[in-house]
């Protein structure tokens, strides 16, 4: 976390309860932490494509609420760090286990006939999301947010594990890989939190450029958007796979990942 003594700006004194490494209004008196705020355009714009997308292909409704689950984490996020105040903070956590809900709805729900509704499962994950916005609004204990993120981000994973270990192991690299780097994002959030003094101190005396390559929350945005996106391909690619689509995955201008399919051909 960063240290007390940083400057005040446009936004005012801070009121969030938390404030991390990246020093305040050091870019630009108009956003308090800049690099942590710009980097979630990764989370915002390319999900709004895959929103579209969606509807245009004619997927199932909660993947189009993936897509914009994530824009809608980002979109808070910017808001959270641009301002540091408490409020806006709220518009990033909460999503966070919003948008996870989802995704956990989407990957229990991959074998399943469509347009199928588990209303059990959609219970629990209302009343679990309903819960821990309860308790969050009164504890403000950010702890409790990460520890309630990290249970839905490991339901994630063993899902994930079942499915290419049984059932699509030729998914394995997709799968892998969304996995791969949302963790390699985690580990920049851990050393961004516990080396933060060393960190200043380092973009002290380096050039601005290699400063901002140690702005490490902003790789932990950067990451974990490009995991989480990635990850809403694998359960889309299962889902495709399993309504006997034929998924492929291409690459926009040669490095930007999308689903493209069309369905069985009846003969």
């Amino acid at each position: 976390m960063a240290p007390a003594a940083d400057r005040e700006g446009y936004w005012g004194p801070t009121t969030s309860t938390l404030d991390w490494c990246e020093e305040n209004y050091a870019v630009t008196w108009y956003i308090a932490e800049f690099w942590n705020t710009v980097s979630n355009l990764i989370m915002i714009i390319p999900p709004i494509f895959g929103a579209i997308q969606s509807v245009r292909d004619g997927l199932e409704k909660r993947y189009v609420a993936s897509y914009l689950a994530l824009t809608v984490v980002g979109m808070g996020s910017w808001c959270f760090h641009m301002t540091l105040k408490y409020e806006m903070q709220l518009l990033d956590e909460l999503p966070m286990i919003y948008s996870c809900c989802i995704f956990v709805y989407c990957m229990f729900e991959c074998f399943k006939m469509k347009n199928s509704v588990n209303y059990h499962l959609l219970f629990i994950l209302v009343l679990f999301s309903l819960i821990v916005t309860t308790v969050y609004l009164k504890v403000k204990e950010p702890i409790f947010h990460q520890v309630m993120y990290g249970m839905l981000v490991f339901t994630l994973v063993l899902r994930s594990i079942y499915i290419v270990t049984w059932v699509y192991p030729w998914l394995r690299g997709l799968g892998y890989t969304s996995l791969g780097i949302f963790l390699l994002g985690f580990l920049l959030w851990n050393i961004d939190n516990i080396f933060c003094d060393s960190l200043r101190n380092f973009r002290k005396k380096m050039p601005p450029i290699i400063g901002v390559a140690t702005q490490f929350h902003a790789w932990w945005h950067i990451l974990t958007g490009l995991g989480s996106y990635l990850h809403i391909l694998f359960s889309l690619y299962t889902r495709t796979l399993y309504l006997k689509y034929r998924p492929k995955v291409k690459f926009l201008f040669g490095i930007w990942p999308v689903i493209l399919f069309e369905p069985l051909r009846k003969h």
